[in-house]
């Protein structure tokens, strides 16, 4: 009898403990979604005169800007990525094994970087057109130029750096398809060209309206390019209604509009991936059969794949590092402190969001029907765009920092002033909303190689939940881990709109410099940050590339 109330009383504190995780983890889901729900309610600020304004002159024009830029990018990243994934996946050509991971490079350079530095190229006082002038003896009038800082301007330089989200993913697509549905294809005398557009593609639409909406939400959190292109979008809106006119009003109005074209394009990419869902015969036994390309053929691959990681990346890399060479002045003074600012910023805030992401995640393992629906909304984050994250957290903090100060006077009367906002801790939380998705992902796929059965056999043997995480889970984590925090890190070191809004009084980073700079045409004093920026942008390649670029093929045929 004793040894069964022993039991009963084990099992009781189990599930005590089981639910104490659970909830855990639901509430802390549930926080971050917190400033998501201040957006779409509206509790930022009061309604004031400048909301009218906006709406009656600007707003029609944000809206065909940021609809027009976002369709661009998605039509420019799906011809870039999917034309490039093709070739690696299904060609052999001269260059074909270099390419395969140098078209991921220009994810390492952020949009506003690309931005100042092919704006300075093709500008009418740029290198460019002097060059072309002083050659030909034209002068002002007797030539066209397109104009780089216009909305297509944008459009191609934002499609050079996202394109490798759809090639990623696509490229993974082609080489994994059945070999017998291309080798049938061939049978039925179908070239190429035609088993690309009539079998391939349709049988990779999923993975390229994936892809497609990644980069339309990287287009849509953009503020560094449409700001340096002066470009009206409503990232630049609600920047310049917060800082140009101090109405938190109108930036959270603002906010809620984007929010809801956000909503929208997820919807849209929700019901076009269920409508395009295709389960063909994988037959990994069967390799893909790749074309070898000769001759001009050859030639045509190598510049289709060579074109992209040249404009996309060598290009302003090598720009980057011309600009501070040729400078030949001293390292900017400020450097050493903001590059430490950063990195702690850095560091902190990727501790952060991967120790919430491991615990949502672990609740997640621990009682999925509960946890679930706040983890998928909380992870909703990254979708959202930085500046509208920026609006939602500063509201939430503002109704907290007011809550508190209004108890305390209540209470001792005397105020407590702003605990949270103005500081870096509204940052590191910003942060966390923001890339929760980014860490629990990379996770998640580590914990769906943990079979059940080994959290079956430690309950067995009488380990808590606590003990199962780290004595189980840590040392089969560890890969996903470092993947999480590489991750992170580098997002948040080239976080801009976030950053931009949300830092505190003097306090810099590298995106904030190098955006600062390059605003007011320095670019010598821009180029350092940048490159730091860029430099660590390419830790995360070597992480992506070998978790998404698969190995295709074995035999090859001559065309």
């Amino acid at each position: 009898m004793g040894a069964a109330l022993a039991r009963l009383s084990s099992a009781g504190r189990r599930i005590r403990t089981l639910n104490s995780w659970t909830w855990t983890a639901s509430v802390t889901s549930l926080l971050l979604i917190g400033p998501l729900l201040v957006v779409v309610f509206g509790l930022s600020a009061p309604a004031n005169d400048l909301w009218p304004h906006l709406v009656d002159t600007v707003l029609a024009g944000y809206i065909v800007n940021t609809v027009g830029i976002a369709l661009g990018v998605a039509l420019g990243t799906a011809i870039l990525g999917v034309s490039t994934a093709w070739l690696i996946a299904m060609c052999d050509f001269p260059g074909r094994a270099f390419f395969s991971w140098a078209l991921v490079l220009p994810l390492a350079l952020p949009g506003y970087i690309a931005a100042f530095v092919y704006g300075d190229l093709l500008e009418f006082a740029g290198p460019v057109q002097s060059a072309l002038r002083d050659y030909f003896g034209w002068v002002k009038g007797d030539y066209w130029f397109p104009a780089v800082r216009s909305p297509l301007g944008a459009v191609i330089v934002l499609s050079l750096v996202l394109y490798p989200y759809v090639y990623l993913l696509v490229q993974t697509a082609f080489a994994t398809q059945s070999a017998t549905l291309i080798e049938t294809g061939r049978l039925l005398g179908r070239g190429p060209l035609r088993i690309f557009r009539t079998l391939a593609v349709p049988l990779a639409r999923p993975a390229l309206v994936a892809g497609c909406a990644l980069a339309v939400m990287e287009t849509l959190n953009d503020i560094g390019v449409m700001e340096l292109f002066g470009i009206g979008t409503f990232t630049t809106g609600i920047y310049r209604a917060w800082f140009g006119f101090g109405d938190i009003g109108a930036a959270a109005r603002l906010a809620t509009v984007l929010l809801l074209v956000v909503l929208a394009v997820l919807w849209a990419e929700r019901r076009l991936r269920k409508s395009l869902r295709y389960h063909p015969e994988n037959d990994r036994s069967r390799p893909v059969i790749r074309y070898v390309l000769r001759g001009r053929r050859a030639a045509f691959a190598t510049l289709g794949c060579g074109l992209p990681v040249l404009l996309g990346f060598a290009l302003p890399a090598a720009v980057l590092a011309w600009w501070h060479l040729r400078a030949g002045a001293p390292v900017d003074p400020a450097f050493p402190a903001i590059m430490l600012s950063t990195l702690g910023l850095a560091f902190a805030a990727t501790a952060l969001t991967v120790a919430i992401a491991w615990l949502v995640v672990f609740g997640l393992r621990l009682d999925p029907a509960i946890v679930r629906p706040f983890a998928r909304t909380a992870g909703a984050g990254y979708a959202v765009p930085g500046v509208v994250v920026a609006v939602g957290v500063l509201g939430l903090c503002s109704l907290f920092d007011h809550a508190v100060d209004d108890v305390s006077r209540m209470i001792f009367g005397a105020g407590t002033g702003l605990l949270l906002s103005g500081t870096v801790t509204v940052l590191l939380f910003a942060y966390a909303v923001r890339f929760l998705a980014v860490s629990m992902n990379a996770l998640e796929s580590s914990y769906h190689r943990i079979p059940g059965t080994l959290d079956a056999a430690a309950r067995t043997l009488g380990v808590f939940p606590r003990g199962m995480l780290v004595r189980v889970h840590v040392p089969l984590l560890r890969g996903g881990i470092a993947t999480a925090a590489a991750l992170v890190f580098v997002e948040v070191m080239k976080e801009l709109p976030a950053t931009l809004i949300l830092r505190p009084f003097d306090f810099n980073t590298l995106a904030v410099r190098a955006f600062e700079m390059a605003h007011e045409e320095r670019m010598a004093d821009a180029a350092l940050p940048a490159i730091a920026i860029v430099a660590a942008g390419l830790v995360p390649l070597i992480v992506l590339s070998r978790r998404f670029l698969q190995p295709s093929v074995a035999a090859e045929t001559s065309s």
